[in-house]
């Protein structure tokens, strides 16, 4: 699990001439660069907490998260949670993509914040801010730990990704169901692979996902979709919805939410940015869409809603059940929040 080889920093001191600037106050222990992870350097730090509360003005569905890494390899360029990379003083873009924070003491730590007397159970959301399951999950193997301590503390959780490593636990998940209410939702919206690929470089395909759908519901699983961010003018069409929506029906899905992209902070320009060399036909369009702000204007929102939910209705996916971490992307839209579609 942890490779002292190739290590780059110990105790916060670095061994190269790289700076790691901000990473002292999260505990820094030491910097990893491996081949097989080229371009990516792993900072392993020891965490004071592993639950964060979420502020009430947030009005989320749930008040604590468990996040054991920063930043995500997985590099979509939309990624709401680029500006967080910006508190260690890393840049939102190639930063955010290729310097992972690794909370390699996360799940002891939980364990003792819920033997708290003051500990209420109340529901834990993972994947709210970055994925839990990319890959450095496959070496650091986080997730396991934090699921049986939640699980084995009587806490429900829910669980949001792209990854499909999450087939490596699907056993504990579903043992952990049997005695917590558990949630898990995949995170698909690009059906085209081509897209996939520029957009989400670092994600696994939409085959892959779609047969992380099967392996869930195999395991006796409800698995929702969250059909998000749609992509105007690049997955928004009634085209793509369908067929999108249809394969995610074929894979067993039992729900979905389907909502427009949010421009928050510094992910905007990195996201036009990445728009402008790819798609610079799209720009003018985009500019006038988010020309007042962060959100989709009320006309494309309901042009959206109308398109879509004919859609999921045909593919019989609406459902009345969310998990708790599907509002966390959704959280601040300026409009109220529909069972399955926003």
């Amino acid at each position: 699990m942890r490779w002292s080889t190739q290590a780059i920093a110990v105790n916060g001191t670095p061994v190269d001439d790289g700076a790691l600037p901000g990473l002292q106050r999260l505990g820094l222990v030491r910097s990893v660069r491996v081949p097989h992870f080229d371009g990516i350097t792993f900072h392993e730090v020891l965490c004071k907490s592993a639950l964060n509360k979420v502020p009430n003005a947030a009005a989320l569905p749930f008040r604590f998260t468990v996040n054991g890494y920063r930043g995500c390899s997985h590099a979509c360029r939309y990624c709401f949670a680029r500006p967080t990379h910006e508190y260690l003083d890393f840049d939102p873009g190639d930063d955010f993509d290729t310097q992972v924070i690794v909370k390699t003491n996360v799940a002891e730590v939980l364990r003792r914040e819920l033997r708290r007397p003051s500990w209420q159970r109340e529901t834990v959301a993972l994947g709210t801010n970055t994925d839990p399951y990319q890959r450095a999950e496959g070496r650091y193997a986080l997730m396991p730990g934090i699921i049986t301590a939640l699980a084995g503390s009587g806490t429900p959780l829910s669980i949001l990704t792209k990854g499909t490593l999450l087939r490596r636990d699907l056993r504990l998940i579903a043992d952990a169901a049997q005695h917590v209410p558990v949630s898990v939702a995949v995170s698909l919206a690009v059906g085209d692979p081509e897209l996939h690929r520029d957009v989400e470089p670092g994600t696994p395909t939409p085959q892959a996902r779609l047969q992380l759908i099967r392996a869930i519901r195999d395991a006796g699983l409800n698995c929702h979709v969250m059909v998000a961010p749609v992509l105007p003018h690049l997955t928004d069409s009634a085209e793509h919805l369908d067929g999108l929506l249809g394969q995610i029906a074929a894979a067993g899905a039992t729900s979905v939410t389907v909502f427009g992209l949010h421009l928050r902070g510094s992910t905007r320009g990195w996201f036009m940015a990445w728009l402008s060399r790819q798609h610079p036909e799209l720009l003018a369009a985009y500019r006038e869409l988010y020309r007042r702000g962060a959100y989709l204007p009320e006309s494309y929102r309901d042009m959206l809603r109308q398109r879509a939910a004919p859609l999921v209705k045909k593919h019989r996916l609406a459902g009345d059940s969310r998990p708790s971490t599907v509002a966390a992307e959704a959280a601040s839209a300026p409009e109220p929040l529909q069972p399955t579609l926003f």
